[in-house]
């Protein structure tokens, strides 16, 4: 794997997300309350049998990457599949009004997350608000619609929790919150990017509205560690 995007929680946690991550120079995961996600420097059962080692009993974790692994039978597969990893260097605008477009924080944390488990964009815990630059659109004082950044990998940043209430679908609010997003990461030198489910076809067409282009295919898998070490690793 040679492109930055083709392992990019591996390489957002050894630049811009070292912070907030955990490991060591092969292994690193974030902590459960910001993200389950863990980065691989060389993607493979190795690692994977190393990360076991390093994670509490019974933690979820996920990772994405080019790579089709070969996952050690001491995990248990939660879900894999197969996303399309897009990318964007030239944003389109939105005809959605930036005032309307409101700077999420702390405070909104609960809306945040009961909004995305009203619409399952991926995963959003109690800290992923700090991976930072996350926005929203407010209809009658309730989130009806949100977008934010999360793995910043060297020069890319991943656009991320995408989501829109069912009621409030088809006004352009997820439109305008990634344009917006892309611009602002485009406006400090950076290329947005971000991973969508093959099957989501709605979603595809919204990215692609805003400027996207499919970059390839990526592989993503959901994993968890068994609930008690009594289950030893061999």
């Amino acid at each position: 794997m040679d492109h930055v995007l083709d392992n990019p929680a591996w390489n957002a946690m050894i630049s811009f997300n070292r912070e907030l991550s955990l490991g060591n120079e092969d292994v690193r995961y974030f902590q459960d309350t910001v993200s389950p996600f863990a980065g691989l420097r060389l993607p493979g059962s190795d690692s994977l049998m190393q990360l076991y080692e390093l994670l509490p009993p019974g933690r979820v974790t996920a990772t994405v990457t080019a790579a089709v692994l070969d996952i050690p039978s001491c995990w248990t597969i939660l879900y894999e599949a197969s996303l399309l990893q897009m990318t964007c260097k030239h944003f389109r605008s939105a005809a959605t009004s930036t005032q309307s477009i409101v700077k999420l924080g702390t405070e909104h944390v609960p809306q945040m997350i009961t909004l995305t488990k009203l619409t399952n964009p991926g995963p959003f815990a109690e800290r992923t608000i700090e991976f930072g630059n996350y926005t929203g659109i407010f209809s009658s004082g309730e989130l009806a619609a949100m977008a934010g950044q999360r793995l910043h990998a060297f020069d890319y940043t991943e656009i991320s929790a995408v989501c829109t209430h069912l009621d409030q679908a088809g006004k352009g609010y997820g439109r305008a919150l990634v344009a917006w997003q892309a611009e602002q990461i485009i406006g400090a030198g950076g290329i947005p990017f971000l991973h969508v489910r093959k099957d989501n076809a709605t979603a595809i067409k919204l990215y692609e509205q805003s400027g996207f282009t499919v970059r390839r295919e990526m592989q993503f898998y959901v994993l968890q560690k068994a609930a008690s070490n009594d289950n030893s690793v061999k």
